[in-house]
């Protein structure tokens, strides 16, 4: 018998190539080790001004991690409208560390050299403790990072309390962001408020983490 060749229709290959781009995903890397309730995983990055931060600096402090490509245009939803930059001011002005996690490999969309990405943060107005450099991925593929962007809130005991999506509005139009619900802003102010963080988990949407290619 010969095996008839597959047919791949436009519609099958958008539908893959939409997938490969932009989805809410609920796999994680292999080498996801955090885990909700349980201690957050440390690291030690370079930021892009040359600092170097480890997340057991911020011992005592609540800390977000959000990971950022710029040239996401679900990134650009919450960017350009300037929702992200006032979540970050917001929280920051109460204690808050936040760091935003570059894990796009050189080459790769999101990446820009050190000195070109402070220009980046200062093009879009970030209000962000720090952009940390995560070249090799090691440290995303740690926290199953899936998607820009991904977000984590941890406790000031190093407990991991959230991680998923920014919001419940998995699209790249900035208009869906007025009536969305914010889990990053539920999350800080429900621990900060001595109440249980609810939900815990939610579905990330974005661009794929752009990972250097094994």
């Amino acid at each position: 018998m010969i095996a008839r060749p597959m047919r791949i229709t436009c519609a099958t290959l958008a539908i893959g190539l939409l997938t490969a781009v932009a989805l809410p995903l609920t796999s994680t890397a292999q080498t996801d080790q955090a885990e909700l309730g349980a201690s957050a995983p440390g690291f030690t990055l370079k930021a892009a001004d040359g600092d170097e931060h480890s997340l057991s600096d911020f011992e005592g402090q609540y800390v977000v991690l959000e990971w950022l490509n710029f040239g996401c245009p679900f990134v650009g939803k919450h960017y350009g409208s300037g929702n992200m930059q006032r979540l970050q001011k917001t929280y920051t002005d109460k204690g808050v560390v936040w760091l935003s996690i570059v894990s796009s490999a050189p080459g790769e969309q999101g990446y820009y050299p050190p000195d070109e990405m402070v220009q980046q943060k200062k093009k879009h107005d970030g209000n962000m403790t720090a952009i940390l450099m995560d070249p090799d991925g090691k440290v995303g593929k740690t926290y199953g990072a899936t998607v820009t962007p991904h977000m984590y809130v941890i406790s000031p005991e190093g407990e991991l309390l959230y991680r998923g999506g920014i919001d419940d509005k998995p699209t790249t139009d900035e208009a869906d962001i007025e009536g969305a619900t914010n889990y990053v802003q539920m999350a800080l102010d429900a621990a900060m408020n001595g109440e249980n963080v609810s939900p815990e988990r939610a579905e990330p949407y974005g661009c794929t983490v752009k990972y250097a290619s094994k």
